[in-house]
């Protein structure tokens, strides 16, 4: 499913017009954006939790070449399924 047809299911969902659904999955996109670039979590519950990882630093090899590379630490978004979610993908 991509974005618009995740906002035709809101709007369906909703009884709101595709706009509205649109401004409002944006809204919720930006919300999650803005807070874990501030460095906190997001948690709905039954849903799941999106929060920032950190990745250390790590040896890793050019595909190319071959050659041993030097892969930097980072901070990740990562994202993990609540048990009403993994409850009903396993049903």
């Amino acid at each position: 499913m991509n974005k618009g047809q995740l906002v035709d299911k809101i709007a369906e969902g909703a009884d709101i017009t595709k706009a509205s659904a649109g401004r409002a999955l944006d809204s919720l996109m930006g919300a999650v954006t803005s807070e874990l670039a501030s460095g906190g979590d997001v948690a709905l519950v039954g849903f799941g939790t999106f929060k920032v990882s950190a990745r250390a630093a790590r040896k890793g090899r050019n595909p190319q070449s071959g050659a041993e590379i030097q892969i930097s630490a980072s901070n990740v978004p990562s994202f993990k399924a609540g048990k009403a979610l993994k409850d009903t993908c396993n049903s």
